[in-house]
């Protein structure tokens, strides 16, 4: 997937390495920004309790 990646991008090696680095970022973003807290409520772990002693 990668080689597939590196064949395709335009470019000499600086800007390839340039634009991965700008699309590893732009994913990190879109989980952050969208799909985290939309899956957030289906978590199991935000249903904690606990039990008083």
């Amino acid at each position: 997937m990668y080689a597939a990646l590196w064949r395709v991008l335009p470019g000499s090696t600086a800007l390839k390495i340039l634009q991965c680095l700008v699309l590893a970022l732009a994913i990190v973003a879109v989980l952050f920004l969208w799909v985290f807290p939309a899956i957030a409520p289906l978590m199991p772990f935000n249903e904690t309790t606990v039990e008083g002693g």
